[in-house]
């Protein structure tokens, strides 16, 4: 077996697809589907099970992945590091970002970083979801990414920067506007605009809201905070948001930031494949984040 059968075999189980991975490759279907069959010749076992719909990996097939995986990353690395060594502080960080994460959390961040590491290429990729960024992560197209912290994952390491209080954005002449703080409670039942349904950040919202009892009543969702806000200084609704660096300044203008200190603040921050892993490089840009966080 060889690395590219390796290579492509993790490509088709993540895919689920021989036909996606050959459009992907450039290749035709039955090229991907030879790398499958040498290895099923050299392991002995069937490593793939077809479908209606596509093909999934067998009990077989989930091992070697893994353990594929694991292995073809750790050369990736190897080979990123070894040209490290060779270049100095050249190099290249690529990073998964969300649609406002540079904005709001990184912006100081890379003009410091540039300042010291003026040859390294930064590669910044909008990401839309959590499990994008895992994928990515692991598949060793990306060094890091800043995520919603959430519940384990699997050969995925998280580490939190930062815990964000919860506010309440609501125009100027929103009754609401000149209190300094609100308990959760007082909130149950209004409609506030919905964060994207299915990310980590909403979901720590409605866990920190069924803490305190707290129900809401939702608008139409928007795909991120700054649509959010917007929406909220347009009085299309009010909008429950978490309190990223760079938002008004409570008091001031035609939006106002209410606190909601009952809230459990949400966490995020860093995450990687390893941490022992990462380019010196890929270490520092990390490092800088958090500090001028």
């Amino acid at each position: 077996m060889t690395l590219e059968d390796l290579r492509v075999f993790i490509a088709v189980c993540r895919a689920g697809s021989l036909s996606s991975v050959a459009r992907d490759l450039g290749r035709t279907q039955s090229a991907v589907s030879q790398h499958v069959k040498r290895l099923e010749r050299e392991t002995g076992v069937a490593l793939l099970e077809r479908q209606p719909r596509g093909v999934v990996p067998t009990q077989a097939g989930r091992i070697l992945e893994a353990a594929a995986a694991e292995g073809v990353n750790a050369l990736d690395v190897a080979v990123r590091q070894l040209r490290d060594l060779v270049d100095g502080h050249s190099g290249y960080v690529r990073v998964a970002t969300g649609a406002t994460t540079v904005r709001h959390f990184m912006s100081d961040a890379v003009v410091a970083f540039r300042r010291r590491h003026p040859k390294v290429n930064l590669e910044f990729r909008t990401v839309s979801s959590g499990r994008g960024s895992f994928d990515a992560l692991a598949d060793g197209t990306l060094d890091l990414a800043w995520i919603t912290i959430g519940p384990p994952v699997r050969g995925i390491e998280q580490r939190m920067v930062v815990e964000l209080p919860w506010l309440l954005a609501v125009r100027a002449d929103d009754p609401l506007a000149d209190r300094p703080h609100l308990d959760p409670a007082e909130l149950s039942g209004a409609r506030v605009i919905r964060l994207p349904p299915n990310s980590t950040s909403a979901s720590h919202l409605e866990t920190a809201c069924a803490e305190r009892g707290v129900r809401f009543a939702y608008e139409p969702s928007v795909a991120d905070w700054d649509t959010a806000l917007l929406l909220a200084e347009l009085g299309i609704g009010r909008a429950v948001v978490p309190a990223v660096p760079g938002l008004p300044v409570p008091g001031d203008g035609p939006l106002r930031m209410v606190r909601l200190p009952g809230l459990r603040p949400l966490p995020v921050g860093w995450a990687v494949r390893r941490w022992d892993a990462l380019s010196p490089p890929a270490r520092a840009f990390a490092d800088t984040v958090a500090a001028l966080r």
